[in-house]
């Protein structure tokens, strides 16, 4: 009990301390606990309750365009570097649509891009564009001015088309992924046009079951193109993306809060043992209610020896005979070269290439290309444009065991 003055008893500061030494803490009042509301007006609890069947609650709804507006942020940003214009993916508006709804409602003509999530998330959505916008964005792709382009689409344009699609999609499923911290993978999207009044089961991919989740989002490409296209999700699948998003949201916090909860007197200490590595006495932890602490530290309480950390350097020595050896090499030139993929043909096949054929490769949209240094593979990168030009960001370089595997 604290005397009639307010001040706590040395006894009741060393049950104080002890019970902060075992992880306890002190008890507190029922309204410093009490949940604190969000930026939304409610509790996370709240925030992840579902809206009823076959609806959406306003907070769900928020979390998908959100979720939206990040993933095609990333998309925009690679559509960007694939065009060499700026492209702007803004104002997702979240709303439910049912299956005839969709039929009747998309014009007759649209490009179907299908993205399947099968790794760390599966599920699948799909992605409509307008013919014009997808044929503006393909004569871009193949080095055209996206001036006066015919609405219709070959093979080439719709070619262009789908590896613009796998950049955007790459791009957009990496963001998910830093969203909801895991790995996810994607199957390479698949982009078709169809004819809605011949392909009544364009949709049915999605499941049958009603409503489905339409995402509209407005896309610009600069100068060039003001229009709109929509990311079509099952209900249950996007619940399943809310649900990773809070459950990251709620881990994050709660290691938020443990961090909080360190008791104040550990800050001194910590600075201290940077600062020299001096003895540091434990001190008396801040008042824990309304009362003056006036009590000095136990004398049964030892004190805690710290040490400054010590580590080995970072650069390796190099004997200076060693050194002027690998001087002697510096002048020499060796051919450096970006293997995008490879694939294996027919001589047949070969005869028939022409102008405007395609080669499949063997390496999938989105995988990092091979750097080879004299034919040999040293590390992998990515391609990007630098002006006018194409270049290779290096991502990752091959340790020397790998090197020498690559040499036998």
């Amino acid at each position: 009990m604290a005397s009639d003055d307010g001040i706590l008893s040395p006894e009741e500061i060393d049950a104080l301390l002890k019970e902060i030494d075992r992880g306890k803490g002190p008890s507190r009042p029922e309204a410093e606990t009490a949940p604190q509301p969000t930026g939304r007006g409610g509790t996370l609890a709240e925030k992840i309750e579902p809206g009823r069947d076959g609806e959406l609650s306003p907070a769900e709804m928020d979390a998908i365009g959100e979720i939206g507006n990040i993933s095609m942020g990333a998309a925009a940003t690679a559509l960007s570097k694939v065009l060499n214009h700026k492209v702007e993916i803004t104002t997702p508006r979240v709303s439910l649509v049912t299956h005839e709804g969709l039929r009747t409602g998309s014009p007759r003509y649209c490009i179907v891009v299908n993205v399947e999530y099968v790794k760390g998330l599966t599920g699948l959505n799909i992605f409509l564009l307008k013919p014009h916008d997808a044929a503006v964005i393909g004569n871009l792709m193949m080095g055209g001015d996206g001036v006066n382009v015919s609405d219709e689409l070959d093979e080439v344009a719709l070619s262009a088309v789908a590896e613009c699609m796998n950049q955007m999609m790459g791009s957009a499923a990496t963001a998910v992924a830093s969203l909801l911290s895991r790995r996810i993978e994607i199957s390479p999207p698949v982009t078709r046009l169809i004819d809605l009044e011949k392909d009544a089961a364009a949709f049915d991919l999605l499941g049958k079951e009603d409503p489905l989740v339409q995402v509209a989002f407005d896309l610009t490409v600069e100068g060039l193109l003001q229009s709109q296209f929509y990311q079509i999700i099952p209900l249950e699948f996007a619940r399943r993306m809310i649900e990773g998003v809070y459950q990251n949201t709620v881990s994050s916090e709660e290691v938020a809060t443990s961090m909080a909860s360190v008791p104040e007197f550990t800050k001194p200490a910590a600075a201290a043992a940077a600062k020299g590595g001096a003895e540091v006495p434990r001190q008396p932890a801040a008042p824990l209610r309304s009362a003056v602490v006036s009590a000095a530290p136990q004398p049964s309480q030892q004190p805690v020896s710290v040490q400054p950390a010590q580590f080995a350097p970072l650069t390796p020595q190099v004997d200076q005979r060693q050194m002027q050896n690998i001087q002697l090499l510096m002048d020499v030139s060796l051919p450096v070269t970006v293997e995008l993929g490879r694939t294996k043909m027919l001589i047949k096949d070969i005869l028939e290439l022409g102008k405007g054929s395609l080669i499949e490769l063997e390496k999938f949209a989105g995988e990092p290309v091979d750097i080879l240094i004299n034919g040999k593979l040293i590390a992998r990168g990515e391609v990007v444009v630098i002006d006018e030009n194409f270049g290779v960001k290096v991502v990752d370089i091959l340790s020397p065991v790998e090197r020498l595997s690559g040499l036998q």
